[in-house]
């Protein structure tokens, strides 16, 4: 696990040759055909090299959960087991990676009707209201959650009003972890190292042709969830005339790192996680290297002779 442009797939693909085994992507949307340039996924020689589950699974007109990857996931990884092999999850999606280490409470599914209600009642009565809301919903779950985090607020809104319940009181009931042993390994960078390799990656999307993909994309008339993806949003911005070309590479750019940045933020709150500090280290070979070097239970299982 680990923020985006650390150096994730390269070593993922290492780490299940050397373990003979397979790889469960835990990427929200890179379960999305059509969406390769954007979601930065492996590239058609990488997914070749080894089989990986839950990538391209779905047109861009679906929808797609945690709940939903916690089940595609758990098939994988028993299968997996049942060759005894260890499964390599990889990913940056948070929420996923937590669903299956420490459980996910089945909430009822999205109401978009309900939720862009909810965004016209904040548009209307000013900055904060949903959050104040919430507090006379679910005081423990408003205290939890930032009051600029509108997307999580409304969610849990959504869950109180949907089931009569606190979405706290929910989680607490219904969640419990797999049955599973986890090795978790995170990799991080020195943070203006990152920045710039997110820089570089978004000038290399424009080039390998995002706005191409945008523009396909959006003749799919794709589900809501795909056109919020970073890079399509930004590219549909430019498409539409609301943005020049400068300005939306600006926006992705600062998106991503404001992204990066939230996901530093979710993974340092998992438990037992080996991290692995990777700054200065570009090529696969070098960051599995240290990777192996550094987390000794997986050395013993890759060398068990040395």
């Amino acid at each position: 696990m680990g923020p985006t442009c650390v150096g994730k797939t390269g070593v993922s693909i290492l780490l299940a040759k050397a373990l003979k085994t397979e790889i469960i992507s835990a990427d929200s949307m890179q379960v999305y055909r059509h969406m390769d340039i954007g979601t930065a996924k492996p590239s058609i020689r990488e997914l070749s090299e080894v089989k990986h589950h839950l990538i391209n699974i779905l047109s861009p007109q679906e929808s797609f959960s945690a709940g939903e990857f916690k089940r595609r996931a758990v098939e994988v990884i028993d299968d997996l087991h049942g060759q005894e092999r260890i499964p390599v999850i990889v990913g940056g999606t948070g929420l996923y990676i937590r669903s299956i280490t420490r459980g996910l409470f089945e909430a009822p599914p999205a109401d978009w009707s309900l939720r862009e209600r909810l965004m016209q009642m904040e548009r209307e009565k000013g900055r904060g209201y949903l959050h104040g809301y919430l507090q006379r919903l679910d005081p423990a779950a408003s205290e939890r959650i930032e009051p600029n985090d509108l997307r999580r607020i409304i969610r849990a809104i959504e869950v109180s009003l949907k089931t009569k319940e606190r979405i706290t009181e929910l989680q607490r009931i219904q969640t419990a972890p797999l049955p599973y042993d986890f090795i978790k390994i995170g990799l991080t960078r020195q943070r203006r190292e990152l920045y710039r390799l997110i820089e570089d990656r978004v000038e290399r999307m424009i080039q390998d042709g995002l706005i191409e993909e945008t523009e396909r994309l959006l003749r799919m008339n794709p589900h809501r969830i795909p056109l919020q993806a970073l890079g399509y949003k930004e590219m549909a911005l430019y498409l539409n005339g609301t943005v020049s070309l400068d300005e939306a590479k600006r926006l992705l750019k600062r998106r991503t790192k404001m992204y990066a940045k939230r996901q530093f933020t979710w993974f340092k709150k998992e438990p037992g996680v080996h991290w692995v500090d990777v700054t200065g280290l570009m090529a696969p070979e070098d960051i599995f290297s240290k990777v192996v070097k550094e987390v000794e239970i997986l050395r013993r299982i890759i060398y068990p002779q040395g």
